[in-house]
């Protein structure tokens, strides 16, 4: 978790800084507050405050979006450069699934596809033939 036992060499940086500095959130402020939320483990410990440090090598876990990422911080980094230069200081360690998404099965046979327009009046008489009768018994 902190830095304090680790070799005086090895560069540390604040915890809410560094996920910044890798474009995981648009601001430091966000980052903080997933922190101070104690949604962020380090090296499987829980932290609550954005003041702890990381250096190279420690394994951060954090919930992003709908997603779980397990990161390996490969490198501090010295800014927040372009997308490229920040995806160097870290190695994900559980890739995102590239899941095609299933097919809608709640839909019915009287929707229409997406961008397909509004329906004439002879389409709408022709799902009018096609839905049962609700008076029929």
């Amino acid at each position: 978790m902190s830095s304090d036992r680790a070799e005086p060499s090895a560069p540390t940086l604040r915890v809410d800084k560094w996920l910044w500095f890798a474009r995981f959130f648009k601001s430091r402020n966000i980052a903080t507050k997933l922190v101070q939320a104690r949604k962020l483990r380090i090296n499987s410990v829980p932290v609550a405050k954005a003041s702890v440090t990381v250096k190279a090598g420690d394994v951060l876990t954090f919930q992003q979006q709908k997603s779980i990422r397990v990161i390996r911080i490969v490198d501090i980094g010295t800014r927040r450069g372009p997308a490229s230069e920040a995806q160097s200081l870290y190695e994900d360690l559980a890739p995102l699934e590239t899941k095609k998404p299933e097919p809608d099965k709640t839909r019915t046979s009287g929707q229409r596809e997406p961008g397909a327009g509004r329906p004439t009046k002879a389409d709408r008489r022709a799902l009018d033939k096609l839905r049962p009768d609700p008076e029929d018994p």
